[in-house]
């Protein structure tokens, strides 16, 4: 298996939580905390923040900003940059419900990639959750990029796509050679699409606690 380095995005500015996110209490634990508990041996950890005090207990080294003000695009170059190794697992920190065996499953395809990028369907809205008799289903937009394996080899189309301008994570795609993990691929090991569950607001927040308590994730 290729090895990794596992890049927690913990830069943004919570705004529409009011609060810095990845330190929010889920079973007793920070989201932060769960995170690197599930992913603990997939590879070296390092937190992408630009408020390294936060963290300083968590005892992992960090990394800040390479180009400050250059929202979710700017972060993610940063991620990858700050990797130790020739792939970057890069995982947000509003995602806790870790599917290990789905990384496991991405980072053997990583190799042969520029990236591994799960990609769900249909393109809806994005941070949108539902309770219905099925369960938990998520309203969701294409692309997963912070749940997704990334190598060096996207550093450069990224800063030229930063350059020109352009701010949308998936700007640099065409110039890397994508792996999309497909819907169908992901239900193999998570038939419900929690891993891709977030928390953006308080109310995203109580259904992630409802639904880990529910599922005994929690």
């Amino acid at each position: 298996m290729q090895s990794v380095s596992v890049i927690i995005n913990a830069g943004g500015k919570s705004s529409r939580m009011g609060t810095d996110k990845a330190l929010l209490d889920l079973g007793g634990q920070t989201m932060i905390e769960r995170i690197l508990a599930q992913t603990k041996g997939l590879g070296d950890q390092i937190i992408v923040t630009n408020t390294p005090e936060r963290y300083a207990h968590l005892g992992l080294p960090m990394a800040a900003d390479v180009f400050p003000d250059k929202g979710a695009l700017g972060g993610l170059y940063t991620a990858i940059h700050a990797s130790t190794q020739p792939a970057a697992l890069v995982l947000a920190c509003d995602m806790p419900f870790v599917n290990r065996p789905l990384l496991e499953y991405m980072i053997s395809l990583a190799p042969e990639f520029d990236a591994v990028v799960p990609r769900l369907s249909p393109p809806l809205p994005l941070h949108t959750h539902s309770m219905g008799e099925g369960g938990p289903e998520r309203v969701r937009a294409e692309a997963e990029p912070f749940r997704a394996i990334y190598s060096k080899a996207c550093l450069d189309p990224i800063h030229r796509a930063l350059e020109a301008g352009k701010m949308r994570v998936i700007s640099f795609f065409p110039e890397n050679n994508v792996r999309w993990l497909e819907e169908n691929e992901i239900k193999r090991f998570d038939p419900e699409l929690l891993t891709f569950m977030n928390c953006n607001t308080q109310e995203e927040l109580e259904s992630v606690r409802q639904i880990g308590r529910e599922r005994g994730l929690l």
